[in-house]
C-alpha cells in the first residue's frame, strides 16, 4: 500500500478531522458507520466491501441519515487501494459460511475467515496506522492480519467481554454498572479469563459468582444471535471506543487483542495521546492458569492458519 496522501476530499478541498475506512458492509459495518456518523471528529467515512453495489447501498443510507441528524460526515464508497487515505481502519467481513458450533463458536469461523483476511493483509502491506479488528475469531485474525501487513492491529474481543462482565457484576450485586472496576482478557471466546480477584465495586473487593458469570457470558451472544441474527451493536460500541482512544480523541483503558509474547489475546492497555501501554493485572493462580491455557490454545489455532504467511511472502 502506498504511502498516504496529504489529506483532500473528493472536490479537492482540505479535509479536517479523522477519516475511518470501513471494510465490510454487513451487520457490524452497518452499525460502526452509523455510530460514526454522530462522531464530531470523524468527518469522512470510506466504505468498502465483497460487492460495489454492499458499498455503495451503505454509503447511500449514510447519505440519508447525515441530512437527517445534520452531521457533517460523509461517506465514500472506495477501493482497498483507496483505504491508505484513512486513519484508522475497521475489519468487520465474514466470508459465507453457516456456524453450526456450539462449543469454540467464535473459534469455528478460522477456516473460512482466515483466507479473506491473509488476501485483505496482503493489499494492506505499508499500512501503518491503527487497525481494529472485528472479525472472529478475532485474536487469531488480529494476529495474521499484523502478520502480514506489518500494521498495528488491535482486536475487540475482550473490550466486549469486559462490557458484559461489569454489566451482569452490577446486576448480581444490584449497582450502576460504573461502580464496576473489573476486566476480561485472554482469548475472546470459551478460554476467556475473569480476572476476579481484582474487581472491585465502589473501589473495594468483591464477591464473584464466577459460574453465574460465565454461564452468562457464554449464553449472552447465543441469546443475541438467537433473537437478531448476530450481535451488532456491542462489538460496534467497543470499536467505537478504540477509535476514540488510538486516534487521541480522549485517553483511557481498554482491553483489546495485542501482541503478548508473540501470541495476540486481550490485554489491558492504557492509552494517552493516541498511544497504547499495557497495563498488566495482577493474576491469582487460578487466573495465571487459564491465562496460560488460552495463550496454548491461541497459538494452536494459529498453527493451523500460519501457512498463509507464506503465500503472503510468495506474493511480495
Amino acid at each position: 500500500m502506498a504511502a498516504r496522501p496529504a489529506d483532500r476530499d473528493p472536490d479537492g478541498g482540505p479535509v479536517t478531522g479523522h477519516t475511518v475506512g470501513i471494510v465490510g458492509a454487513g451487520a457490524v459495518g452497518q452499525t460502526v458507520a452509523a455510530l460514526l456518523v454522530g462522531e464530531p471528529w470523524c468527518n469522512r467515512l470510506l466504505v468498502t466491501s465483497r460487492t460495489a453495489e454492499n458499498a455503495a447501498g451503505l454509503v447511500a443510507d449514510l447519505d440519508d441519515m447525515t441530512h437527517v441528524v445534520h452531521s457533517d460526515t460523509r461517506a465514500h464508497a472506495a477501493t482497498v487501494a483507496e483505504l491508505d487515505q484513512a486513519d484508522a481502519l475497521v475489519i468487520c467481513p465474514r466470508a459465507g459460511f453457516t456456524n453450526t458450533a456450539t462449543r469454540n463458536v467464535r473459534m469455528a469461523g478460522l477456516d473460512a475467515n482466515a483466507p479473506l483476511i491473509a488476501e485483505l493483509g496482503r493489499k494492506l502491506t505499508g499500512f501503518t496506522r491503527p487497525i481494529i479488528m472485528v472479525t472472529n475469531p478475532v485474536d487469531v485474525l488480529s494476529r495474521l492480519l499484523a502478520t502480514i501487513s506489518g500494521a498495528p492491529t488491535y482486536g475487540i474481543g475482550s473490550a466486549t467481554d469486559t462490557a458484559r462482565y461489569r454489566a451482569a457484576l452490577a446486576a448480581h450485586h444490584r449497582v450502576p454498572v460504573s461502580a464496576v472496576d473489573g476486566y476480561v482478557i485472554g482469548e475472546h471466546g470459551d478460554g476467556a479469563v475473569t480476572c476476579a480477584s481484582t474487581t472491585t465495586v465502589h473501589g473495594n473487593p468483591c464477591t464473584v459468582p464466577l459460574e453465574l458469570i460465565r454461564a452468562e457470558l457464554a449464553d449472552r451472544p447465543r441469546r443475541i444471535n438467537a433473537g437478531i441474527g448476530r450481535t451488532r451493536h456491542g462489538p460496534a460500541a467497543a470499536v467505537l471506543s478504540a477509535l476514540r482512544k488510538l486516534l487521541n480523541v480522549e485517553d483511557g483503558t481498554d482491553v483489546l487483542s495485542v501482541n503478548g509474547g508473540g501470541v495476540w489475546l486481550g490485554i489491558r492497555l492504557h492509552i494517552r495521546a493516541g498511544r497504547p501501554t499495557v497495563q498488566p493485572l495482577t493474576l491469582d493462580p487460578h487466573e495465571t492458569a487459564g491465562l496460560l491455557t488460552a495463550r496454548t490454545k491461541l497459538q494452536a489455532a494459529y498453527s493451523q492458519i500460519s501457512h498463509y504467511e507464506q503465500g503472503a511472502r510468495a506474493c511480495l
